[in-house]
């Protein structure tokens, strides 16, 4: 492990998805000679990329878990952790980021800022993560450099300072113009080992030196020094260096790298960037907050020689144990130490110490402050911190969103019962954004998640991890039933067998109720009804609260009322007045006009302000009711009420009809009542469905 921490980087890699981010730390891992031969995703070798460890990823040609490696460049240890670009996957990259210190954010030279690009810079902005831009895939055709680094000043807002500029575009792309030292970088040899520095080429010199002066211009608001030497004419690239890793560290300035990973050009002068403008451990403040001074916040000091402070972002769940992820932030620690789970309380000893290389393990016997390792065989939970015991720190949760789309799940025989079940188990531990329950009322499995490719994934994974062979549907709708006016009824429930009958009388009214689901009153005078059997009438009416006669749901919103009755002095029993309250409340319902309401959910979409047009569309086709509209610079805001049975595959929809760059948030608000025409469908096939199960 690495003594001097200023030499340490904790990196992540993130973008849109097919910006090129696996293909890039392929590169990287390549020319720090962790791996001795360079793999495509989706290659024609069938082995694929070293990062995309899953049998999935390789086939789908998309990277679905993040995953961690190091490795050494020039005298600097680097951990990297290389995210998903898709957004249903947005976990990956929110747990990275939270426990990184600097990024890169990689972006297309086609496409430049894509929908997913803005929600991974959202996210680095929101854990305070300085970045790197490096536009990647210059090689292609429509390439334009300069077009993405308007984008990021337009659309993402960075103060975004072009360090390089291309030598050549789509196919006579070459290399790159440093306009630090003003030479041309190409890159030669099978896999762009060799690199060549010369004098740049006469017909990009004016735009170098434009492009440089502009540069000078940008970096100098972050150092004097540099400003003096520009006026003396004496400038330097260590002076530039500095100026650079100032505004970087400060999260004023982002420095914009380029070149094509596939075709191996520019990825060595992006790992000097790396350790030259990316924060040390050192230079990143980090709270936790003392349990034993009331949750204050505490700064904690990238030291190995103080308590240990470590924070769990990660786990994966296999046969042989958890692999739990952790970053140390303060102290140290090493195999047979005991350490202490904050959130439980309990004690735990590390067995073993791995360092991660994508799905190889590494043991090490040792790990200090600033470190991303990996425990064996501790159980935990993600978000979980340790201590050494000597204080009580918990560092502050990551940001989870909530799931926005469910499925029906139902497995295909009793051997994939089972192993749904510990599919289920294992997924939801490992990823705090795929939820799992078993619906009361419909009797389904419903899973939720990100997205329609984020289930599908988890699906698919329960096939072939678990041989847990399911079907999947769209899950009902929890409708409920109600009335709307008030019922009289007066009933007799009498039966006559040999020996002791049964008797009871009911009398009274059924009417709406506003402030809850259910309400008995008792106004029962003169012993109409004995007292020992009125809790027998209130049984019997909530008995038939929960299948409503109309279409079958749960009936809600009901007050019922009991003023007389009667009873036998040998005949009533609690089962004879139950039965009587059953056939009143029966009786009375359907004279009550009873009604379906629906579940309308509070659904909130954020959009950049172009496509608002589009997303009211999407929000009116399916009976939503528009609340408020709100702008936000160059975002819009939409909160509106949309029925739940019409939200089903609008995620899809939403993503299609704005490129992919709209984001929703969705609430139960209230109950409404379903609109006639609809409502008459819904009876009408609860009738079918009755009258299929009788036969």
């Amino acid at each position: 492990m690495l003594k001097d921490m200023t030499r340490l980087r904790n990196i992540g890699i993130s973008a849109h998805i097919d910006s090129g981010k696996t293909t890039l730390t392929e590169r990287i891992l390549y020319y720090t000679q962790r791996i001795h031969a360079i793999h495509e995703v989706k290659g024609k070798d069938g082995v694929g990329a070293k990062m995309d460890s899953m049998e999935l990823e390789k086939e789908r040609g998309i990277t679905i878990q993040s995953a961690a490696t190091y490795c050494s460049w020039k005298g600097y240890a680097i951990n990297i952790i290389d995210t998903p670009g898709h957004v249903d996957f947005t976990i990956e990259v929110e747990r990275a980021l939270c426990v990184l210190d600097g990024a890169i954010l990689v972006l297309c030279g086609v496409g430049g800022v894509q929908s997913q690009s803005v929600t991974v810079d959202r996210q680095m902005t929101r854990y305070q993560v300085p970045r790197l831009a490096f536009i990647n895939k210059c090689d292609r055709s429509g390439a334009d450099p300069y077009r993405v680094t308007r984008q990021l000043r337009e659309k993402l807002n960075h103060n975004a300072v072009l360090l390089q500029i291309p030598l050549g575009v789509e196919a006579n792309h070459q290399g790159v113009v440093d306009l630090i030292t003003m030479t041309a970088v190409t890159f030669e040899g099978e896999h762009g080992d060799k690199i060549i520095e010369s004098d740049i080429p006469a017909e990009y010199l004016e735009e170098a030196k434009l492009r440089r002066e502009e540069m000078l211009d940008a970096v100098s608001l972050f150092s004097d020094e540099l400003t003096e030497a520009i006026l003396d004419e004496q400038v330097t690239p260590e002076l530039i260096y500095e100026a650079i890793r100032r505004g970087t560290l400060s999260m004023r300035l982002t420095p914009v790298l380029m070149g094509s990973a596939y075709k191996n050009k520019g990825i060595q002068i992006l790992l000097d960037a790396v350790t030259r403008y990316l924060p040390n451990p050192l230079e990143v403040t980090t709270q936790a907050l003392d349990l034993d001074q009331d949750e204050e916040g505490v700064d904690l000091q990238s030291s190995p020689d103080l308590h240990l402070v470590m924070l769990t972002f990660k786990l994966e769940v296999s046969r042989y144990g958890q692999l739990t992820y952790v970053r140390i932030y303060q102290g140290k620690i090493q195999k047979g130490d005991t350490i202490v789970n904050m959130r439980t309380g309990k004690k735990v000893k590390v067995g073993r110490l791995v360092r991660m290389h994508s799905d190889e393990m590494e043991d090490v016997d040792y790990a200090a402050a600033g470190d991303i390792v990996a425990l064996f065989g501790i159980d935990c939970e993600s978000g979980d911190t340790f201590t050494d015991g000597h204080i009580r720190y918990t560092m502050s949760s990551m940001f989870v969103p909530a799931p926005v789309i469910s499925l029906a799940l139902k497995p295909k025989d009793k051997n994939a019962e089972m192993n749904v079940s510990k599919a289920l188990s294992r997924f939801t531990k490992e990823d705090p954004t795929f939820k799992t329950y078993l619906d009361d009322e419909t009797g389904e499995t419903i899973v939720c998640g990100m997205g329609e490719l984020h289930l599908d994934v988890y699906v698919e994974r329960m096939r072939r991890e678990y041989n847990a062979e399911v079907e999947t549907g769209m899950p009902k709708v929890a409708y409920r039933e109600t009335i709307q006016r008030r019922a009289e009824f007066n009933y007799t429930h009498k039966k006559q067998t040999g020996g002791a009958g049964q008797y009871g009388r009911v009398a009274g009214f059924i009417e709406p109720y506003a402030e809850g689901d259910y309400l008995f009153i008792n106004k029962i005078t003169g012993g109409a009804i004995p007292t020992e059997y009125i809790p027998s009438c209130d049984k019997g009416f909530k008995a038939c609260l929960k299948k409503g006669s109309m279409a079958g749901f749960p009936i809600h919103g009901v007050q019922l009322t009991i003023n007389d009755g009667a009873s036998h002095a040998v005949d009533s029993s609690d089962n004879a007045f139950q039965q009587a309250a059953i056939g009143a409340f029966r009786e009375a319902y359907l004279k009550a006009s009873p009604v379906l309401l629906e579940p309308v959910m509070r659904v909130v979409v954020e959009s950049p302000s172009e496509f608002q047009g589009a997303v009211l569309g999407t929000l009116n086709q399916r009976r939503g009711k528009i609340i408020s509209i709100s702008e936000d610079g160059a975002f819009s805001s939409i909160e509106s009420e949309v029925p739940l049975a019409e939200m089903f595959g609008y995620s899809t929809i939403l993503r299609s009809g704005t490129q992919g760059k709209a984001e929703f948030t969705m609430e139960l608000a209230r109950y409404n009542p379903v609109p006639k025409n609809i409502a008459e469908e819904i009876v009408k096939e609860h009738k079918a469905s009755d009258k299929s199960q009788r036969k």
